[in-house]
């Protein structure tokens, strides 16, 4: 059985390198072009994400929520350390916030013109939590839960989430928002919201676990 295996594995390699492969005969069409005009957005990859392939979006929100909601259940019934030491020399502290500071101008700019430039929700997303992180290393422990806390920010987490399935179950029923002048910083449809949703869910749910990590494993 271990030798069909691997005649079928030589075969279908022989296949890729000899046989041709099979390209629509579409010499007019810019599938580039295509994807900016359905989508109104400059940032085709946005296009795609948000709109041409918007069911697998949705399920990779989801997933990242089960992720972070798996962490705190993981972790939950382990004990918490007792201290937790952060950064304390002054050139350290200075640079990570400097760092954190340029991450989170990076990250609104992503989520606010993610589809017209490279960039997105997901992109932004990353820049915030690593502002959150670079903060926490230089930060008490007690100081950023407390600010979790007042914020609310695991509420706002669960409500981005409900808003951007919300959306994108309204997209994909065909109802779309006015696309407006291309290239145009309030224009997409629904595009630029859901970019701007799914930057505030990867941002805080970043956040979610960096304050548990760092509640029972400490400092990363």
């Amino acid at each position: 059985m271990k030798w069909l295996y691997i005649a079928a594995g030589i075969a279908l390699s022989i296949k890729f390198v000899i046989m041709p492969s099979a390209i629509a005969d579409v010499p007019d069409l810019s599938i580039v072009e295509a994807i900016i005009h359905d989508s109104g957005v400059p940032n085709a990859v946005s296009g795609i994400i948000f709109r041409n392939r918007l069911y697998d979006t949705i399920f990779e929100v989801i997933v990242f929520t089960i992720a972070i909601m798996g962490a705190q259940f993981l972790l939950a019934n382990e004990r918490p350390f007792c201290t937790v030491y952060q950064f304390s020399d002054q050139p350290s502290i200075v640079l990570a916030r400097l760092g954190a500071t340029i991450a989170a101008i990076v990250g609104v700019e992503l989520a606010i013109r993610g589809h017209l430039s490279p960039g997105g929700g997901f992109a932004a997303g990353v820049a915030g939590g690593t502002a959150i992180g670079l903060v926490a290393i230089t930060s008490s422990s007690e100081w950023m839960e407390s600010i979790y806390q007042r914020w609310h920010a695991a509420t706002w987490e669960k409500i981005s989430v409900l808003l951007f399935i919300v959306l994108a179950a309204i997209t994909l029923v065909g109802v779309e928002l006015p696309h407006g002048k291309l290239g145009a910083l309030i224009s997409g449809g629904v595009v630029p919201l859901l970019n701007i949703l799914v930057a505030i869910k990867v941002a805080l749910g970043s956040w979610a676990a960096i304050l548990v990590f760092i509640r029972y494993r400490g400092l990363l």
